[in-house]
């Protein structure tokens, strides 16, 4: 085979124009001998890999998977063979194979050419692309170049304002307190890898460290406080040696003549030798990622931005993880900060915003081997968007695969579509509310949505006390009041809802979206209700929750399970469903009240085999349709509810306070998932 040199000339200039003028050359001229080159074409293999770019020698000898790079834009020049090549539309049967790259059966819609000898092809990064047939042999040079957009990188440029976290005065100005405990490495239990590298096989012995202090809602009151000033002070015992320093703040109004409603903050820390940021709770990763939350270098400073668009009064948990290094030769000194600092910067893209699907910490408590079924041995939780209020009520549309879910505080619907990188719009304004006295609520919005049996939007909106439904999923479309008073009197605040197979809609009414619950003048209604709501009517179900909340059916529609926003009272109830949207034998299916934690219940949904997923104190309880507690999955942020999702509706999509999630599970959600009367 004659490879001809315009494939890496060419190829490399328009890699170049598509870096930039800031890209980063190699360090060196690479030449790659004509038998190298041509043995890598023979099995499809990489030439070349930085951080930057990549050469591959590809080679086809038939159609493959359709694909999306999130951060890699392909520049292909065809060298030999044709091939029919489809780009745009949505991957069939989406899958995450690592981060940023997703993998799927095939592209609906699109655009199909074909392509041969001498044709140059780019790929922007987030686009769908399928090889869809390929008659014979077919070989390509690409070049990967990683243009993609990391929204979670710190910005680089001269902050606005520095806070020296290493002063008292720094610490005094976000109201803040440095406290500090070795880490030790313990005995741990895992299982051995599997054919396909899944820990999946015989028990081994293998370590851990304690404490698990990244978490947000980790107790460090007992840790003694250290003065700033003495961060530099050496800790730990030497040699291979660990530490974590915890670090809790309040943005403050200003910083010097900034203010710093808005902006983005960013910490700053060089550890010696090595550092791990977590920032409330959460530590992210993702591929061939350095620095920011995971470790940047020897003695080199990981920047990680911990707050955008920040409102004055926030609260903001630092914990740094510090690592005595090389850990393969570890050195007689000690862990301790060279520098700790905050830094003010503009915010490039205020307010909530897609991300490049991150991966981020996952814990799973096993309870019953019946959890192996629905957890993989190796979980992961991507995060999809952040910058919100408080994300609620989520719904799969299949038709057109992507996920609405609602803000109640911000009053708004969300749209996130998950091809390529993911994109996040505005479905709707004013979601729930407009009057007057909008000032006076924390959630005047909307909270639960659902399809009904003819695929409209179905919503419950707290400020209008009522549910309602859009005759089209489009913004603007036009909007029907199913219900607002119950016996002449206003609704309280509608929760969530589900339909049922048949068309009967359930919801729950607490108060909890009235600017003072319960004790809110705006109340008519001394209880807090369940209703259902059929050709009949509107049917009070049940009055005997003080805060029904989360709703779901078992597979078969024999049951109604509900969830209670009541600390004094965190249960999962169970009611018998009558054909007309009656409720009886109501029953507590499973009480948490046990647990501990500030938090009550809050959404839920049940799977194909009839296991629930409730929001509980500490996280997603899992509970097997016997009553038993099969494990707690636990994320950075505590979920409010989730939609089953995807394709095959085995994603379970989380609203999480400020984020959106998403994790693959084992058994797929009851019903048709995100179609047309659906109950998830």
């Amino acid at each position: 085979m004659r490879i001809p040199s315009l494939a890496i000339a060419g190829a490399f200039a328009l890699a170049s124009s598509a870096l930039g003028s800031s890209s980063a050359a190699a360090e060196e001229v690479m030449v790659f001998p004509r038998a190298e080159v041509d043995a890598a074409f023979l099995r499809g293999a990489p030439l070349f890999e930085t951080g930057t770019y990549k050469i591959h020698a590809s080679r086809r000898d038939g159609p493959g998977l359709a694909e999306v790079h999130e951060v890699d834009t392909d520049i292909l020049y065809v060298l030999s063979g044709t091939a029919t090549f489809v780009t745009g539309g949505a991957l069939v049967a989406p899958e995450e194979i690592a981060p940023h790259e997703v993998r799927g059966r095939a592209i609906e819609g699109g655009s199909a050419r074909e392509i041969g000898p001498g044709d140059v092809v780019t790929v922007p990064h987030g686009t769908p692309h399928w090889f869809q047939e390929v008659p014979g042999p077919f070989t390509y040079y690409v070049v990967k170049v990683s243009d993609g957009v990391d929204a979670a990188a710190a910005p680089a440029g001269d902050p606005l304002a520095v806070i020296d976290l290493a002063t008292q005065q720094g610490v005094a100005r976000v109201k803040g307190a440095w406290r500090y405990r070795d880490a030790q490495i313990v005995p741990a239990q895992n299982r051995a890898p599997d054919a396909e590298g899944q820990p999946t096989g015989a028990p081994v012995s293998t370590y851990g460290i304690e404490p698990a202090a990244g978490w947000a809602d980790y107790d460090d009151s007992q840790w003694p406080v250290i003065a700033p000033e003495s961060l530099a002070a050496r800790r730990g015992n030497g040699r291979v040696s660990f530490g974590w320093y915890r670090f809790a703040l309040v943005v403050p109004e200003r910083v010097g003549d900034v203010p710093t409603a808005g902006k983005t903050l960013v910490f700053e820390t060089v550890v010696d030798d090595y550092a791990e940021i977590w920032v409330d709770g959460e530590i992210e990763r993702s591929l061939d990622q350095r620095g920011g939350s995971v470790v940047a270098g020897w003695n080199a400073p990981n920047r990680v931005v911990v707050g955008r668009d920040v409102h004055p009064g926030q609260r903001i948990q630092i914990a740094v993880f510090g690592i005595n290094g090389p850990l393969s030769d570890p050195p007689a000194n000690f862990v301790y900060l060279r520098t700790a600092r905050l830094e003010v910067h503009p915010t490039a893209t205020p307010g909530p915003h897609a991300v490049a699907p991150r991966e981020v910490n996952v814990a799973v408590r096993r309870v019953d081997p019946g959890i192996d079924a629905i957890v993989p041995a190796n979980p992961k939780l991507f995060k999809l968007a952040e910058g919100f209020q408080f994300t609620e009520g989520p719904v799969w549309v299949a038709d057109g695969g992507y996920l609405l879910f609602s803000d109640p505080n911000a009053n708004r619907i969300y749209r996130y579509d998950p091809a390529g990188d993911g994109k996040l719009s505005v479905f709707r304004d004013r979601s729930g509310y407009e009057g007057a006295d909008i000032a006076e609520y924390g959630q005047p919005g909307s909270n639960g949505l659902a399809l009904d049996p003819e695929g409209r939007l179905t919503v419950a909106e707290h400020g209008r006390h009522r549910i309602a439904r859009l005759e089209t999923i489009a913004v603007g479309a036009g909007e029907t009041d199913l219900a607002d008073r119950y016996d002449g009197r206003r609704l309280n605040s509608p929760n969530d809802l589900v339909y049922r197979s048949d068309g009967t809609l359930f919801f729950s009414d607490p108060p909890f979206g009235l600017p003072r619950f319960f004790d809110d003048p705006r109340k008519e209604l001394p209880f807090s209700g369940v209703y259902s709501l059929n050709g009949v009517g509107l049917v009070l179900a049940s009055r005997d929750l003080e805060g029904p909340n989360g709703l779901a059916f078992s597979p078969d529609e024999k049951f109604l399970y509900v969830t209670n926003w009541d600390t004094q009272k965190k249960v999962v109830m169970r009611y018998a469903v009558a054909s007309d949207g009656t409720l009886a034998d109501g029953r507590v299916f499973f009480d948490m009240t046990g647990a501990p934690g500030e938090e009550a219940l809050d959404g839920m949904k049940v799977d194909s085999a009839g296991n629930l997923y409730v929001s509980g104190p500490g996280g997603l309880w899992v509970i097997a349709p016997d009553g038993r507690h099969l494990g707690t999955i636990r994320g950075p942020r505590l979920a409010a509810n989730f939609a089953w999702g995807d394709e095959d509706g085995r994603t379970l999509y989380w609203t999480a306070r400020s984020s959106l999630y998403r994790m693959r599970l084992g058994i797929p959600g009851a019903g048709r998932v995100g179609v047309a009367g659906a109950r998830d």
